[in-house]
C-alpha cells in the first residue's frame, strides 16, 4: 500500500489522529470525538509543520481541492476541552457542533516545549535502544553466573508463597587476586562462615543463623556430581568439625546443605557460595560499609589496623574486618562470628539505603560484583531467578532481621578447648522456632495471632488439676519412634519420674507422625500430669477411651510417633527465644569490642 493510500478506510488517515498537546509538548493519539484518549507518546509529527504555527488537530498536509487548510478555517481552532471529530468527507458541508463554547486563541509553543518535543522523540529512540542493550546486558550477567549442582540436597528452589531458607556459605579458599597472602594458601575451601537465612512466609521478618565452623557434627554420606558429569557418594564422618562438610574429601556445597539439614531439621531451598573476593567487590560496589569499633585494633593475622570509632571500609580492609578474631571478644571463632554479624548488618543497611537504591551506577556495580563473586546452586542459575529471589528478600524490613548463632558450649571431651558442641538446653528451641516460622523479633505478637479455635482447645486440655506421678497409669507403645524407644521411655518414667504404674505394650497397630496420649474423660488429671512430665503439647492429648492393662485395670495409651526424640526430650513447641540466646537486629549499630 502506497503512502497516499495508507489507512484510507472511512477517509481517516492514522497520521491525522496524532495531535500535539501544546501544554505538555507531547503527541497524543485521539481516535474519536466522543471518547477521551489517554496520552500516548508518539514520535510522529505532521508533515510540513513548523515549530511556531498554531497547534490544532494534526491534519495539515498538502492542500487538496475541497479541503480547507487549518490556517484558513477558524472552526478548526481547538480548545483544551474539544477533541477532533472524524475526518470530513471531501466536499461535505461543515457542521458546527451543538453547544460549542467560545473559541480561545491558542498559545504559541515556547522554546522550552519545542525542546521537549525533540527530547521526547530522542527519548523514545533511547528507550528502544536501551531495551536491546538491557537484553544484551542480562545475557552478559547470565554469563557471569557460576552454578553448582545441588545434588538433590535442597528442596528444589524457593517459592514465592512459602517461607524461604537460603544457605550462604563463605569459604576460606584463597583464590583471586591478592588473597594468597592470607595464609593457608592451599586450603581446599572449607565452610568457614556459614549462615542459614530464614525469611518468613509473610516476608515480615527473617532470622540469620550463624553456624560455628568448629561445631562438632555428623557429616552424612553425600552424593555429588563430578566435573565429568558422573556421580560419586562421599562417605560421611561422625564427630567432626562442621567446616569439613565442604572441601574435605572432595565434598561439594550440597554436602554442607545435607549437614545443616541433619543438624537443624531445616532443609535449604537454595544455597550461595562466596569467597574472599565477594567481600571485597561487594563492599566496593556500594561505596564502602560503615562499621564501628569500640577499641583500637591492630591484628597482624587479619591485617586489620583501625582506631576506635566509626570507619567506612571496603575492599581489602573490609575483608580484614570480617577475618579478624584475635583482637575482638575472647579471640576465638565465636567472637569473629559476632563481628561478621555486625558487618553484615551494616552491609544490609547500606544496601537498603537511598544512597544505594537511587544510584544506577551502584546497582550495576552490584549486579556485576554479585554475579561474578557468588556461586549459586543449579536452581538459581539465571539472572531472572536471582532477580525473583532478590524481589522477595527486598520486601523485608531490616529492623525485623535478627542475627543469632547456634547455641553451643565448650566440648567437654577436650582438655584444651578448641571445638564446641550443641547446647541441648536451648539449641533445639532455636531450630524449632525457625522450622515453625516464628519471628525472633515479634514472637509474642505472632504467637497470639496464630492461635485459632483448635489451638485454644488444645491448650485448654493442659489446664486443670494434675494427679500425682504415682497415680498415673499408662501403657507405652512404639508407633514410629526409633527401635527401643518404648522401653527407654518406660525405664525413664519409672526410675526418674516416679510413674511406676506404667508398662511396655510393644508396637502400635500403625505408625503415627505425631506422639499421642489417649485417655478417658475420668483420666484427664492423669493425662495432664503425664503431659507435664514428658513435655507433650495439648495437641498430643486425645480424649477418647481407656484400655485395660496386664492387671485388668483401666490405663491410658501413650503412642510414641515419628516426632519422638528420646526419653526426657520435650515435644512442646517453642514459643519464645531462650534468654541465653545471643541475638541482634540489622537496624541497630553495634561496635565491635
Amino acid at each position: 500500500m502506497d503512502a497516499q493510500g495508507r489507512g484510507r478506510a472511512d477517509n481517516i488517515d492514522p497520521a491525522d489522529q496524532w495531535v500535539l498537546n501544546p501544554d505538555t509538548g507531547e503527541y497524543e493519539l485521539r481516535l474519536s470525538a466522543s471518547t477521551a484518549q489517554s496520552s500516548v507518546p508518539g514520535p510522529r509529527r505532521s508533515s510540513g509543520r513548523t515549530g511556531g504555527g498554531n497547534e490544532g488537530p494534526a491534519r495539515s498536509r498538502a492542500a487538496e481541492p475541497g479541503r480547507q487548510s487549518p490556517s484558513s478555517s477558524p472552526e478548526k481552532a481547538a480548545t483544551d476541552a474539544d477533541l477532533p471529530g472524524p475526518r470530513r468527507r471531501r466536499g461535505a458541508p461543515l457542521e458546527e457542533p451543538a453547544n460549542r463554547r467560545g473559541r480561545r486563541p491558542v498559545k504559541k509553543k515556547s522554546r522550552a516545549k519545542k525542546i521537549l518535543v525533540w527530547t521526547g522523540g530522542t527519548m523514545a529512540f533511547v528507550v528502544v535502544a536501551t531495551a536491546g542493550a538491557a537484553y544484551l546486558y542480562l545475557e552478559h550477567l547470565n554469563d557471569n553466573i557460576t552454578s553448582v549442582s545441588d545434588d538433590g540436597a535442597s528442596t528444589g528452589g524457593f517459592s514465592k508463597d512459602k517461607a524461604i531458607n537460603l544457605l550462604v556459605i563463605g569459604t576460606d579458599k584463597r583464590t583471586g587476586s591478592g588473597n594468597e597472602g592470607y595464609g593457608d594458601s592451599g586450603s581446599v575451601g572449607h565452610a568457614d562462615t556459614t549462615i542459614l537465612l530464614h525469611v518468613s512466609k509473610d516476608r515480615t521478618n527473617a532470622t540469620a543463623l550463624s553456624i560455628p565452623r568448629d561445631l562438632i557434627v555428623n557429616v552424612p554420606d553425600c552424593q555429588t556430581e563430578q566435573p565429568d558429569g558422573s556421580t560419586k557418594v562421599i562417605k560421611g564422618t561422625d564427630g567432626v568439625r562442621f567446616n569439613t562438610s565442604l572441601g574435605q574429601d572432595g565434598r561439594t556445597p550440597s554436602c554442607t546443605v545435607r549437614t545443616v539439614t541433619e543438624l537443624t531439621g531445616i532443609q535449604a531451598d537454595n544455597f550461595m557460595v562466596a569467597d574472599f573476593n565477594a567481600v571485597k567487590t561487594l563492599t566496593s560496589a556500594v561505596g564502602g560499609v560503615e562499621v564501628c569499633l569500640g577499641k583500637d585494633i591492630n591484628d597482624r593475622d587479619s591485617h586489620l589496623k583501625l582506631s576506635k570509632g566509626t570507619h567506612l571500609i571496603e575492599g581489602e580492609q573490609a575483608l580484614a574486618f570480617v577475618r579478624t578474631r584475635h583482637s575482638v571478644g575472647f579471640g576465638g571463632d565465636l567472637s569473629r562470628i559476632q563481628i561478621q554479624q555486625q558487618f553484615l548488618s551494616a552491609l544490609m543497611r547500606k544496601l537498603k539505603s537511598n544512597d544505594t537504591l537511587s544510584s544506577p551506577s551502584k546497582m550495576i556495580k552490584l549486579a556485576e560484583a554479585g554475579t561474578k563473586a557468588l556461586a549459586v546452586d543449579s536452581q538459581l542459575d539465571s539472572i531472572n531467578k536471582l532477580k525473583d529471589l532478590g524481589m522477595e528478600l527486598g520486601k523485608l524490613d531490616i529492623k525485623n532481621l535478627t542475627f543469632t548463632t547456634v547455641p553451643v558450649v565448650d566440648n567437654p571431651a577436650e582438655k584444651v578447648k578448641a571445638t564446641v558442641v550443641l547446647d541441648n538446653a536451648s539449641a533445639p528451641a532455636v531450630f524449632q522456632l525457625i522450622r515453625d516460622d516464628v519471628s525472633f523479633t515479634a514472637v509474642k505478637q505472632q504467637a497470639a495471632a496464630s492461635k485459632d479455635a483448635a489451638a485454644k482447645a488444645a491448650a485448654a486440655r493442659l489446664k486443670g488439676a494434675q494427679s500425682a506421678a504415682s497415680e498415673v497409669r499408662v501403657q507405652v507403645m512404639n508407633g514410629g519412634a526409633p527401635p527401643g524407644s518404648a522401653q527407654e521411655t518406660l525405664n525413664w518414667l519409672q526410675n526418674d519420674k516416679g510413674v511406676t504404674k506404667s508398662e511396655n505394650a510393644g508396637n502400635a497397630p500403625a505408625p503415627l507422625a505425631k506422639t499421642t496420649l489417649e485417655y478417658a474423660p475420668d483420666q484427664a488429671a492423669q493425662a495432664r500430669k503425664l503431659a507435664a512430665v514428658m513435655g507433650l503439647p495439648g495437641t498430643a492429648l486425645k480424649p477418647g477411651r481407656s484400655v485395660e492393662n496386664a492387671q485388668g485395670l483401666p490405663t491410658m495409651t501413650l503412642t510414641l510417633g515419628k516426632d519422638f526424640k528420646g526419653a526426657g526430650v520435650s515435644l512442646t513447641g517453642a514459643t519464645k527465644v531462650p534468654d541465653t540466646v545471643q541475638k541482634s537486629t540489622a537496624d541497630k549499630v553495634q561496635c565491635a569490642k
